[in-house]
């Protein structure tokens, strides 16, 4: 069995690389799931299940987005089946060629070696800024 600092790293690995398919492994069939932020932000919202997650990550790593211009995990915090991420990423909109800094923090809770709550918090007015035309 993995630990949770494994299993977050081994997200961040599969992510970091665009590996979809090794981002999805990690994810329970049942997940507590959500990206809160402006509507006209296509990846936000609550998500429960391993497809609709799927398709989150999907818009992330081959939809809207270019590859990031930067990326740095800061802190991962571990206690038990919890774990939280702060770290900071440049992303460009492919649509609006507008480029977004978010600082961010992601809080994960683990069971099995799975990832079974996924909570970003993001600096959601510069994303829907930057899908602005």
């Amino acid at each position: 069995m993995t630990t949770t600092r494994e299993t977050v790293d081994a997200f961040f690995a599969a992510f970091g690389s665009g590996n979809l398919e090794g981002v999805v492994s990690l994810f329970a069939d049942t997940v507590d799931f959500n990206v809160p932020g402006a509507p006209n932000v296509p990846w936000t919202g609550a998500r429960c299940t391993k497809s609709e997650v799927t398709d989150f990550f999907t818009l992330l790593i081959r939809g809207g987005l270019t590859e990031p211009e930067e990326f740095v995990v800061d802190a991962t915090i571990v206690d038990g089946d919890e774990a939280v991420v702060a770290g900071y990423s440049r992303f460009r909109v492919v649509a609006t060629g507008k480029s977004f800094d978010n600082p961010f923090a992601i809080h994960f809770t683990v069971r099995d070696g799975q990832l079974v709550r996924y909570h970003m918090h993001e600096d959601s007015y510069a994303i829907s800024q930057a899908f602005m035309a």
